[in-house]
């Protein structure tokens, strides 16, 4: 939704242990994990005025989130199917 944060543990609450764990071991994903928190705060600013950017700026860093989002969640989930 428009004005609220995005962070991984609110959007993948099931993966919360794992998000903390991966974060820990992963250089690769806890740097992809930083991007993504930093591009959300980012939009977050934004959304809420507090940054005023155009719109297209604004439309490329939430690609840019989604991107990243998609690879960690892909992680989260490759991760997942081996600790089953």
């Amino acid at each position: 939704m428009f004005g609220e944060r995005h962070d991984l543990p609110h959007e993948f609450p099931e993966h919360v242990e794992l998000i903390k764990a991966l974060r820990e071991v992963n250089p690769v994903f806890d740097a992809m994990y930083k991007e993504y928190d930093a591009l959300d705060q980012e939009i977050l600013e934004i959304e809420q005025n507090i940054e005023p950017v155009s719109d297209v700026y604004a439309e490329t860093l939430k690609k840019k989130r989604m991107v990243l989002k998609d690879k960690l969640y892909e992680t989260l989930n490759k991760q997942s199917a081996i600790n089953r």
